[in-house]
């Protein structure tokens, strides 16, 4: 089985990236998208939250949250993969549309594919870690159990 790329939300499987236009909540907050959750964690306890969640769209909360002039958590590099983890949970158990494409990719491996991240993505050429495609596995054989 081939595996699957993704990255442009406007491209197949584009519903797999955090810049998918599918709001979630959690919180007590609708975040519009997990790109603008993921972001926002890094700054929990500061005003920068809301200001992240109020973004437009998720490129200008992925900027702000990459900026290294705001105060970023302490435990933010431990914390950050749990932190998507529960961004992924929210995205794809309160979109059933998202959870049926997730379970339907099958046993197929999933590779976010650009070379403009290889941490989350695979750094385009297999190097990178590909935390996001792992941690979209690791759910899909959650919500596939019942989990």
């Amino acid at each position: 089985m081939e595996p699957i790329l993704f990255y442009a939300t406007d491209k197949p499987y584009g519903e797999f990236s955090n810049f998918s236009r599918h709001p979630i909540e959690l919180d007590g907050l609708v975040w519009p998208t997990s790109e603008h959750y993921f972001q926002a964690q890094k700054f929990v306890g500061t005003p920068h939250v809301e200001e992240v969640r109020a973004q437009p769209t998720p490129m200008l909360a992925a900027q702000l949250g990459r900026r290294r002039d705001l105060p970023f958590r302490t435990d933010w590099e431990a914390a950050k993969d749990d932190v998507m983890r529960v961004a992924l949970h929210a995205k794809f158990t309160q979109h059933a549309d998202l959870r049926a494409l997730l379970l339907g990719t099958g046993e197929a491996v999933l590779v976010e594919h650009t070379r403009n991240d290889a941490y989350w993505a695979d750094g385009g050429d297999g190097s990178g870690r590909n935390r996001l495609g792992e941690l979209l596995m690791e759910l899909r054989g959650q919500l596939r159990g019942g989990a």
